[in-house]
């Protein structure tokens, strides 16, 4: 890691520009305010420097419909500002969760087919076993679900046939027993996550990994928004994407460069992917589109990409190279820089202990305080005084780092 800025340059304030591209979620990005708020508190109080939350710049009030803040922070002797800004798609999301139970468990059929038929699922279980499960999960839980409102549904329908003899009313009440039992299971949803990751998972296949139409226009916003800011005066401009994020932002920044590459007076333009699932979309036979930015992406001398995973995190594919492991890693290939956020190390064993068994809180981790911080630190990443360059310059991948090309589709 290269040393600090020095002299003139801790002498003047650092002004960045982050735009934040969320994963497949419902939740306003109100609440993504809140977690930068008291962990950046918690990280700033174990790490030793200042930083606080401010209001948005006036100026992109009247520019934008997405939700942002400012941050003022002081590390190691030097003062930067940021503005964040969260690039929204939560409607999106929420209308396609709107799905009753019965289309939820058409969405299941369909899904498990495609990636069944695809070959895509055998072909992560080479690489990582652990998002696969967790894309298994809401398939069996919603399964089991289904097997025990039919069977409470078929032992009160069996008793009140008994009693009374009466067919209509046995039929009435298996028929009312098994769908209560699925509407309550739908309404606990919010402590098992099941329709959630369905939804999620079918919104990735629907399109046998192309982008859904309802996303082109928001990611075509997006990418517009990233433009005006790098034709701005930030001294740097960071995309960060979480989760399924991370392949909207790969997809959004090659739009941007392959149109209007930034010169040289304009300012630095840094990729940071964190938590990614590249392959559940990369692997499916249409993903043409995303297979494409990967490869092109990765060849870029317009930006620095880092991407920062973790084994312990279930919900992503963890020190998987995304470009190397989907087949599409070009001759000289430059990014991304794949660094592991070491959960074993960074987190105390008292804060491991506590987040045993979390795994969805697990794949936030990356938004969250370390108390045990290594040289990933979201916060100082964001809104600190190093570019992202500058802070992981010379810093070679992380060992364990994944690279071998098992995905059956490679066709850009």
């Amino acid at each position: 890691m290269s040393a600090l800025p020095s002299g003139s340059e801790l002498s003047r304030i650092i002004r960045r520009k982050v735009f934040y591209i969320p994963g497949y979620d419902p939740i306003p990005p109100r609440r993504y305010r809140e977690i930068y708020r008291a962990e950046g508190a918690e990280q700033a109080r174990i790490s030793g420097y200042s930083l606080n939350l401010k209001p948005r710049a006036r100026q992109d009030r009247g520019k934008s419909q997405n939700y942002g803040w400012g941050v003022a922070t002081v590390m190691d002797g030097a003062e930067t500002e940021a503005q964040v800004e969260v690039l929204i798609w939560s409607d999106i999301v929420q209308k396609s969760m709107g799905r009753s139970i019965v289309a939820t468990y058409w969405q299941l059929v369909r899904t498990l087919w495609i990636y069944a038929v695809s070959s895509a699922l055998r072909r992560m279980l080479q690489i990582r076993n652990g998002p696969v499960i967790a894309g298994l999960y809401p398939i069996v839980f919603l399964s089991l679900q289904l097997v025990l409102g039919l069977v409470l549904g078929a032992i009160a329908g069996w008793i009140l046939w008994h009693l009374l003899g009466s067919w209509p009313l046995s039929l009435l009440a298996f028929l009312a027993l098994a769908a209560g039992t699925l509407i309550l299971f739908r309404r606990m949803d919010h402590r098992f996550y099941a329709y959630y990751l369905m939804h999620d998972y079918a919104f990735t296949a629907a399109c046998g990994g192309a982008y859904p139409p309802q996303l082109e226009p928001r990611m075509a916003a997006f990418t517009a928004r990233i433009r005006e800011a790098l034709a701005q005066d930030w001294d740097e401009v960071l995309v960060v994407g979480h989760s399924s994020g991370a392949h909207l932002a790969v997809s959004v920044l090659s739009d941007l460069l392959r149109a209007d590459p930034p010169d040289a007076a304009q300012a630095p333009l840094a990729l940071l992917t964190l938590g990614q699932a590249v392959p559940m979309a990369s692997f499916l036979p249409t993903a043409n589109r995303l297979r494409g930015d990967l490869r092109y992406l990765s060849a870029s001398d317009r930006l620095t990409w880092v991407d920062v995973s973790a084994p312990g995190d279930p919900c992503s594919f963890g020190l998987c190279d995304p470009v190397a492991v989907t087949g599409v890693a070009p001759t000289g290939q430059r990014w991304p820089l794949v660094i592991s956020a070491a959960f074993t190390r960074t987190l105390s064993p008292e804060k491991q202990r506590q987040l045993r068994h979390r795994w969805f809180r697990l794949h936030f981790q990356y938004l969250h305080a370390f108390d045990r911080p290594g040289d990933y630190d979201y916060f100082a990443i964001s809104a600190g005084p190093r570019t992202l360059a500058d802070r992981y310059r010379g810093r070679p991948h992380s060992p364990g780092r994944i690279t071998r090309a098992v995905n059956r589709w490679t066709a850009t």
